[in-house]
């Protein structure tokens, strides 16, 4: 009994991120792997020039010795969302910490902890609930470095909806992508003491904005930096214009309370635990990506250039709106940036328990912050701002279709 159960479970995980990878890409991406749905990008394919560094710091030069070869796994395919790692590996990030880091792109049917669990990966990208499901199964994995420090899932509607919050989706049509991705917004209608089972209407939602823009549902799930900026690359066809975003309202789960934690860095615990060299890799790692993810920061232009350069198939105007919304995400991180916040973790378990995503909270070898912090603190005495304070989103100009 409980193998077939946990069977279930695992088939239904798989699913769950075969649909969710979607909204990480567009209908273009199955363009960028090979037949087994993934790709890799190493420090050969980005050159080794380097460039300048701005205000996220960083060595010249590095150890000139033998470097270790690390394999990180991507839940998806190339794409600005990951631009910290790239950008990490483009500007010798990697190698300056003793690194030779291959990047594994991801697909539909690659589950990061999977790869993670049985060897074909060092470290993974992967949310947090994604994360967790599979170490409820045995799956001895562990979140090293919490990067997004903020959901970016949201509901969108159109001004004229009079949709302005949760209360207002009673009696509504709203879009969901469901298997796993809906658990912000059921929470979020149950905190405004709506019943999702009967005071709204769920929609199946697909991984793009057209039940929106045709009026199939009055709301519908978005990420912040990929969905909603879909719409934004539609024509309206009131105006012969695109869109623009006081043409939308949104409900966005961090204000509402119900928002989980996202993308994180993962490592084989029983590996950290057992293997010095593997404890010390996992630092110089998470200290090179987060001066990536700060280069991003300091050298937006550059970054996305970078990541366009990476194989990405979406557009310029698309990336640079998708790097300035997941900066956003990363930046200020209060905490230190890869620290986690010990509050949204608490919510994030709360939601993932309640809505039966887990069925027990999990102990406390679900994440580390030791790794993060000493990786913070080099980065520190290397002069690297690893907060943000004060990071404002700068202004993108999308064109129609991203390009």
């Amino acid at each position: 009994m409980k193998q077939g159960k946990t069977l279930w479970r695992l088939l239904a995980i798989l699913l769950a991120f075969s649909l969710i990878a979607a909204a990480c890409g567009d209908d273009d991406d199955d363009d960028a792997s090979g037949d087994d749905g993934s790709a890799e990008v190493d420090a050969g394919d980005s050159g080794d020039e380097g460039s300048d560094e701005g205000d996220s710091g960083g060595e010249e030069g590095g150890d000139t010795g033998e470097l270790t070869p690390v394999n990180l796994q991507l839940q998806w395919f190339a794409q600005a969302q990951f631009a910290g790692y790239y950008a990490a590996l483009a500007q010798g990030f990697y190698e300056d910490v003793g690194l030779d880091v291959t990047i594994l792109e991801g697909g539909v049917d690659i589950v990061p902890a999977s790869v993670l669990d049985s060897g074909g990966a060092d470290f993974a990208v992967s949310w947090v609930p994604r994360g967790l499901v599979p170490r409820e199964e045995g799956t001895n994995i562990t979140n090293i470095a919490q990067v997004f420090q903020r959901s970016a899932t949201l509901q969108v509607a159109f001004a004229d909806s009079g949709i302005t919050s949760v209360d207002d989706l009673a009696g509504k049509n709203v879009g969901n992508w469901g298997f796993g991705n809906e658990f912000e917004l059921l929470a979020g209608l149950r905190s405004a003491g709506l019943d999702p089972a009967s005071d709204v209407q769920l929609v199946q939602q697909a991984f793009d904005m057209a039940a929106l823009i045709s009026g199939e549902v009055d709301a519908a799930q978005a990420m912040i930096y990929n969905e909603y900026a879909q719409v934004l690359e539609t024509i309206n066809p009131e105006t012969g214009e695109l869109f623009q975003p006081e043409d939308l309202n949104v409900i966005d789960w961090n204000d509402v309370g119900t928002a989980m934690l996202q993308d994180a860095l993962w490592a084989d615990a029983d590996r950290l635990d057992d293997d010095q060299e593997y404890y010390d890799n996992a630092v110089a790692f998470v200290e090179a990506s987060l001066r990536g993810w700060a280069f991003c920061r300091d050298n937006f232009d550059e970054c996305v250039q970078i990541v366009l350069d990476s194989g990405t198939t979406l557009g310029a105007s698309h990336q640079a709106w998708q790097l300035n919304e997941v900066n956003n995400l990363i930046w200020p991180s209060p905490n230190k940036a890869g620290v986690m916040d010990q509050t949204l973790w608490d919510q994030t378990v709360e939601i993932a328990t309640s809505e039966g995503i887990l069925t027990a909270a999990p102990d406390e070898g679900a994440y580390r912050t030791d790794i993060a912090e000493a990786a913070v603190a080099n980065l520190e005495a290397d002069g690297v701002d690893v907060v943000g304070d004060g990071y404002t989103k700068i202004e993108v100009e999308l064109t129609e279709g991203g390009e």
